[in-house]
């Protein structure tokens, strides 16, 4: 109950203040999933559902899967995947309906400095859409800091802050910067879940977003 509790005291903040602001603020709920599968291999599995608001108005329901190559244990990860994206944006007042197709490759490395836990993930991705063709680049720093324990352990509170950076491969580069800050509570050795807000930057919007992430790792069994 104490986490819960924690949990959406920091949701109750985040939307009061922004909506007394006249932010369409927009909400995303996702769960991210990592199955070793051997020693040196992992399956990722990733479905998240995007609101415009609270609940219920989708804005982009993406599910993304892929394979990953431990380099080295517990610090590198080269993975490949696909997502498929459903999004239902308005336009001109009207809601519409596209799909796109996504194939991508990435680049994990982790770093601990201290008590922070740093992580570089760079990202190139091809997108299908309906009526065009894309790539894209992103790299994302991050780092969750233990708040209550000194390291990333069971039943520990902790923060957690990212910056990504989009860039197309044509004009005009820069295609959005995301900014994210979140308190997350560690359930267990493999589960944790984070409350937070992403601010998210365009070439000519700027919207904030509520974000409810739980993690989900599954350990490799020999047996």
């Amino acid at each position: 109950m104490k986490i819960l509790k924690s949990l959406a005291f920091l949701l109750i903040l985040s939307t009061g203040g922004l909506y007394a602001q006249n932010s369409d603020l927009g909400a995303w709920y996702m769960y991210f999933g990592n199955n070793k599968i051997s020693d040196k291999w992992n399956w990722h599995n990733e479905v998240q559902y995007r609101n415009f608001d609270a609940i219920g108005d989708l804005e982009q329901l993406l599910i993304r899967t892929g394979i990953g190559y431990d380099l080295t244990e517990n610090n590198n990860n080269v993975l490949v995947g696909y997502g498929f994206i459903l999004s239902k944006p308005y336009v001109n007042g009207e809601k519409t309906e596209n799909v796109e197709h996504r194939i991508f490759q990435q680049f994990i490395t982790k770093q601990k400095l201290g008590r922070f836990n740093l992580q570089h993930r760079y990202r190139l991705e091809e997108r299908f859409l309906e009526d065009d063709f894309r790539m894209r680049f992103r790299y994302l720093l991050g780092f969750n800091i233990p708040l209550t324990q000194k390291d990333m352990l069971p039943k520990a509170f902790y923060a957690s802050v990212y910056n990504e950076i989009f860039l197309h491969f044509n004009s005009p580069v820069f295609d959005r910067n995301r900014v994210y800050g979140a308190l997350g509570y560690i359930i267990n050795k493999n589960m944790r879940i984070e409350a937070g807000y992403m601010n998210q930057l365009q070439e000519n919007r700027n919207r904030g977003q509520i974000q409810i992430g739980f993690y989900n790792n599954i350990p490799f069994n020999k047996n």
